[in-house]
């Protein structure tokens, strides 16, 4: 479920409020705490004109006023609000851990335990590299290409995938149905340019990769001089690896990604490969087509099996086992998995609190029994039904927006109509929640613990096989800080973790509601109709329903969004990425069009009564506005230029609002301002 949430969910953002009263307490806001304003005219800075960077003049102050925390990567209302929830969910934890006698198997057993065992780093640091001494021994027992195989599939069976990944979700054409997809893998940087670039970031990356490898193997025994060594040659194999891969780009394209083969027909493209017998191994059977995504990475792959000595792949699965494992060893390797991937990666300074890291492993654990806890007690019935009033909401404004189209034809039309009404709303929390009988948790083995629920969880996911498709599943657990659009259900899901300020609360204006957590609803609904969203039918199969004049249409109008996006640039000159972010920049574009228009809609929307000195439409932008605010890290901007499918926050926040004539009006924006736009270049697509 975790790999098919990052490849099917079309989500607001990769990022995540948690605040405190003054006592110092956490609690959930179902109105806001003393002194806190959900716009807070404070954050302004007024030095700045709107018109020139609405970013900078709603959120300046602010910015100025908090820096990055040393643990963090960049720092905003997402980040406090995480906080949040994660204080909320810590005391949870510790309650929970504290108890004695619980039932083996009950949710506060596998909970306590799990987090018992991640905070117990004397028995951690004991266990040291030896805490995945199997998994390294099987690996130094491969004699042959055969034997290499059969590893390979039985670590994908341990949730570790080393060289590819797989998960069961629902047939893209025939959506009722559940398949296993495929899809390529291999890589210990975070993507296939950070190999095959040579600009001077990338190439520092890869020298310090190296030395990165080398260290960790050292740490596991080796000698530094074979360290070095193998360093080299895991580079040559993940370097072979990204030059095979698929770019970010192109798997946007569904598809490109759709490639439906019998195992007789995959195994003729991959010689060497008997794919019946390695799903045999991966426990998969009576199962006689696949989903690749990558069809040439795994033929690429074979090749590679066939042609790389065995103890160059014995280096290569040692390394990923123990750098996929070093944040539940001793200290010695979690710190040096930290020193690259946290500080050379993303500038970040220091390690974030452990109890931060180990909830973060519960909530992938068991995230559903944590998110019942959480839900009972800081997720209300008046949140939820306010919540669904508001997507109501937005549906009605969608609805009369694509009716007003002036450039898409009545047939296609009654079709986008069709869609839009059908979709599945999720609020807060499932309606049925996950059953982990079977998940067995120790208090006093932390990496026993994480390998366990991540064979429970492949298991999971594997017996869908054969199964209806079940469309009550959530892809988020309910803490979390997101939302998303799941074209194969034609859903759209916000968790209990994002119902709370800054996006939402029960006590202030429709101003500020709309243009936070409606916009976050708009978002979502939009995806179903972004360049990706829109080749999904109302039935959420991946067929067309357009007609060639009106995506013709389309494609033109999102064009200019690519276009528009492509000329944005952060870091001295480096550019925004328009093809890889198309989908996300639509999706916010018709968030904010959308929920202005549902906003009007309001009492409030149809008059001109001033709050703080503002009008109602310049608090439904201010309040957009201030949701995006953050400082980052130059590091963790530069990464996120070439693997987040997110634009930077201040193009977020300014390039929807560059092309909407209300928001020019709202603060008189005029010829000369550096976020005019003549009406001609205005992109307006929903």
């Amino acid at each position: 479920m975790k790999l098919q949430t990052l490849l099917a969910l079309c989500c607001l953002t990769l990022g995540l409020y948690s605040c405190q009263n003054q006592a110092g307490n956490t609690k959930a806001f179902t109105s806001l705490p003393e002194g806190v304003k959900f716009i807070d005219p404070s954050f302004i800075d007024s030095t700045v004109n709107p018109g020139d960077d609405f970013y900078q003049f709603a959120g300046g102050n602010w910015m100025k006023k908090n820096p990055i925390p040393a643990s963090e990567t960049r720092w905003g209302s997402f980040n406090l609000l995480e906080d949040f929830n994660k204080k909320a969910l810590k005391g949870i934890l510790e309650e929970t851990s504290a108890k004695t006698g619980m039932k083996k198997g009950s949710p506060e057993q596998m909970v306590g335990d799990l987090y018992a065992s991640g905070m117990d780093t004397a028995a951690i640091d004991k266990a040291g590299i030896h805490a995945i001494d199997e998994s390294l021994n099987r690996i130094a027992a491969i004699q042959d290409v055969p034997g290499l195989v059969n590893e390979i599939a039985h670590m994908a069976t341990m949730g570790m995938n080393p060289l590819f990944a797989t998960y069961v979700g629902p047939d893209d054409k025939n959506v009722t149905n559940y398949i296993l997809n495929m899809f390529q893998g291999g890589l210990g940087l975070p993507d296939r340019d950070y190999y095959l670039k040579n600009d001077p970031r990338e190439k520092d990356i890869r020298e310090k990769y190296l030395v990165h490898m080398a260290t960790m193997l050292t740490l596991s025994g080796e000698p530094e001089a074979d360290a070095k060594k193998h360093a080299a040659t895991i580079m040559g194999i993940e370097t072979a690896l990204a030059k095979a891969s698929m770019d970010r780009v192109a798997m946007r394209d569904p598809y490109k990604l759709y490639n439906k083969f019998t195992l007789a027909e995959l195994s003729a493209k991959t010689p060497g490969l008997d794919w019946k017998s390695i799903l045999n191994t991966m426990m998969i059977s009576n199962q006689d087509t696949v989903l690749v995504a990558q069809p040439e990475f795994f033929a690429a792959l074979a090749s590679m099996l066939s042609k790389t000595p065995i103890e160059d792949w014995k280096i290569y699965l040692k390394w990923h086992t123990i750098s996929q494992m070093a944040g539940f060893l001793s200290k010695d390797f979690d710190q040096e998995d930290f020193n690259f991937y946290g500080k050379i990666m993303r500038g970040q300074e220091e390690q974030k609190p452990r109890w931060k890291r180990v909830l973060g492993v519960v909530d992938g654990a068991v995230g559903e029994q944590l998110g019942k806890m959480y839900t009972d007690k800081y997720f209300t019935a008046e949140a939820k039904k306010r919540m669904l009033e508001l997507v109501n909401n937005l549906q009605i404004a969608f609805e009369s927006r694509i009716k007003q189209l002036d450039w898409m034809s009545d047939s296609t039309k009654t079709k986008a109509l069709e869609k839009l009404h059908t979709f599945i709303k999720k609020i807060g929390y499932p309606d049925k929640w996950r059953d982990y009988t079977g998940l067995e948790i120790v208090r006093e083995n932390y990496a026993k613990n994480v390998l366990a629920s991540n064979v429970f969880d492949y298991k999971y996911n594997i017996s869908k096989l054969g199964k209806p498709v079940d469309k009550t599943e959530w892809g988020m657990t309910p803490p979390t800080v997101n939302a998303y659009y799941n074209p194969a259900f034609n859903e759209i899901v916000f968790p209990a973790g994002i119902l709370q300020y800054p996006f939402f609360d029960l006590s202030v204006d429709d101003a500020a509601i709309y243009g936070a957590i409606g916009a976050v609803i708009g978002h979502e609904m939009t995806h179903g109709f972004d360049d990706q969203g829109c080749q999904y039918a109302a039935d959420g199969n991946l067929k067309n329903w357009w007609s060639a004049e009106d995506k013709k249409r389309f494609d033109e109008k999102t064009k200019m969004v690519k276009e528009q996006y492509d000329g944005y640039t952060i870091l001295d000159g480096k550019h925004v990425n328009g093809a890889l972010t198309l989908g996300e920049n639509i999706a916010d574009l018709g968030g904010v069009t959308i929920a202005y228009e549902a906003f009007k809609m309001t009492k409030q929307g149809k008059s001109n009564e001033k709050i703080d000195g503002f009008t109602p439409d310049q608090r439904y932008f201010l309040s957009w506005a201030q949701v995006w605010r953050q400082n980052i890290r130059d590091e963790e901007a530069a990464q996120r230029l070439v693997t987040d499918v997110h634009s930077p926050g201040s193009h977020r926040c300014n390039g929807p609002l560059s092309n909407f004539a209300p928001f020019y009006a709202a603060f008189n924006v005029k010829e000369g301002n550096k976020m005019y736009k003549p009406e001609a270049e205005r992109a307006k697509v929903w």
